[in-house]
């Protein structure tokens, strides 16, 4: 007789989550089922094996490395920008970007000091 729960979690759900368990970001209940399902599922357990290794090989070979602040402090703005384009009925386009309120510190002399 087959686990309902089991079934419910399909390998497509699973292969989708198999990184947030990796990284140690779903719950103790997600993280039960994601493992009952790896410990049932040899392909999903093979390619949970295979995503485990990449992310090994990521750690091994960009681990510790930081980008420069500059960059830091762009992509932070960026993140936080949205641009909607709109096209008018006459073909021409709009565009409007909107930054939300961004607050940027950086590892100076003055920490207190935020731009």
């Amino acid at each position: 007789m087959s686990d309902p729960q089991f079934e419910a979690l399909d390998c497509t759900n699973v292969l989708a989550d198999v990184w947030l368990l990796l990284d140690n970001e779903c719950d103790a209940g997600a993280r039960a089922r994601l493992q009952e399902h790896l410990d049932k599922c040899p392909s999903c357990l093979a390619q949970y094996g295979l995503e485990q290794q990449i992310k090994e090989l990521i750690g091994r070979k960009c681990g510790g490395e930081r980008a420069p602040q500059g960059l830091a402090d762009r992509l932070r703005v960026q993140i936080r920008q949205s641009t909607t384009v709109t096209q008018v009925s006459d073909g021409t386009s709009v565009s409007r970007t909107t930054v939300r309120r961004t607050t940027v510190t950086t590892d100076t002399e003055n920490p207190g000091d935020r731009r």
